[in-house]
């Protein structure tokens, strides 16, 4: 990276993450580039929320390569495995607030107000406005 301005990951996040990722021991075809690049796009992208096109291409190279990844270690359960890892070494180390709030507002709607199919039943009014008098 040439610009700190593109820069997700300090050297020591980066200590943490690379080796979780998959390998290319043992792989067949062309060998991934530089995992660093790959995944500092992928996370620049997502702090940004900038199309996948939109990726600056002289810092992160062809966007996709960047997004053939992030889509393949979604598949393959890679993300999951390192958010897993970093979330317990986070908890171990006490840096994890477990607190949660849960907001339980209600806004209520008129019956007539959704979408679906009108009840058979009897809903309370002699005529409802959608109805003619003349039934």
């Amino acid at each position: 990276m040439t610009s700190s301005r593109y820069r997700v990951f300090s050297d020591e996040q980066w200590a943490r993450v690379e080796p979780l990722l998959p390998s290319n021991a043992g792989r067949r075809g062309h060998p991934f580039g530089d995992n660093r690049r790959v995944v500092e796009a992928i996370a620049y992208r997502y702090r940004t929320g900038i199309a996948w096109r939109d990726l600056p291409r002289e810092e992160f190279g062809p966007w996709q390569t960047a997004w053939k990844r992030h889509r393949r270690y979604a598949a393959d359960g890679t993300w999951d495995r390192v958010l897993a890892r970093l979330l317990a070494e986070a908890d171990a180390a006490g840096k994890v607030d477990w607190a949660v709030s849960v907001d339980a507002t209600i806004a209520r709607a008129h019956q007539h107000a959704t979408n679906t199919t009108r009840p058979d039943q009897d809903t309370g009014g002699p005529v409802e406005s959608q109805e003619s008098a003349d039934r």
